[in-house]
C-alpha cells in the first residue's frame, strides 16, 4: 500500500512538472528566436550605432570650442537592438550637433572681435609676449583658455573661433578692457 501511495504521488508529481518545463523550453525557443536578428538589421544597427557616435562626437567638439560642458551621453541606443529606436537618437543628436555648430561658429560679440582683430596681430602671431589676433599674453591665456593653452600651446595655434571664444569668456567679468586701445578704435569703449 505504501508502495502504490508513493508511486502515485510520484506520478500525480511528473505530471504537474511536464507542463512548467514545456512552458519553460517554450519561452526559451522565444527568446532565443528574438535574438536571432536578420543579418541585414544587425548592419544596420551597427551604423546607425556609428552615426550617433559621429555626430555626439561633432557636438561635444563644438562644445570644446565654446569651452562648455558635454552634453550627457546617456549611451542607451548601444543597450536597446531597436531600429526605430537608434534612428530616433540618430536624429536627436544630429539637431544637437547642428545646434552646437551653429552656437559655435557665431560668438556673441563676433563684429567686436573681428573689429578687435582689425586691429590687432594676425591669428597666427607667434612674437611674445601677445599671442594670436586678439593679442593674448600669457596670463590671459592662462585665466581664460588653459585647456586649450595645454592642449595646443600659445593661442597662434589656436583657431580664430577659439580665440574668440577665450575672449568671450574674459569679456563676461571685464568687458573689452583687456583690448582698451582698439576696443576705442572700434567704440567699444
Amino acid at each position: 500500500m505504501k508502495t502504490a501511495c508513493l508511486a502515485a504521488a510520484l506520478a500525480l508529481l511528473a505530471v504537474a512538472l511536464v507542463p512548467q518545463a514545456s512552458a519553460r523550453k517554450e519561452t526559451a525557443r522565444r527568446v532565443a528566436a528574438n535574438k536571432r536578428e536578420d543579418p541585414a538589421t544587425g548592419v544596420r544597427l551597427a551604423r546607425l550605432l556609428g552615426e550617433i557616435q559621429g555626430h555626439r562626437d561633432e557636438t561635444w567638439r563644438w562644445e570644446q570650442v565654446m569651452q562648455r560642458p558635454r552634453t550627457v551621453y546617456a549611451a542607451s541606443a548601444e543597450a536597446v537592438r531597436s531600429v526605430a529606436y537608434r534612428q530616433w537618437v540618430v536624429n536627436l543628436w544630429r539637431q544637437r550637433a547642428a545646434q552646437a555648430k551653429v552656437k559655435a561658429l557665431n560668438p556673441p560679440h563676433k563684429p567686436q572681435w573681428l573689429c578687435i582683430h582689425h586691429y590687432e596681430g594676425s591669428w597666427t602671431d607667434p612674437h611674445a609676449p601677445y599671442y594670436g589676433g586678439l593679442q593674448m599674453d600669457l596670463e590671459f591665456q592662462q585665466t581664460y583658455g588653459a585647456a586649450l593653452l595645454r592642449a595646443k600651446g600659445t593661442a597662434e595655434h589656436w583657431s580664430p573661433l577659439e580665440q574668440m571664444w577665450v575672449a568671450e569668456r574674459a569679456y563676461r567679468t571685464r568687458g573689452f578692457w583687456p583690448w582698451p586701445n582698439t576696443a576705442r578704435y572700434c567704440g567699444l569703449l
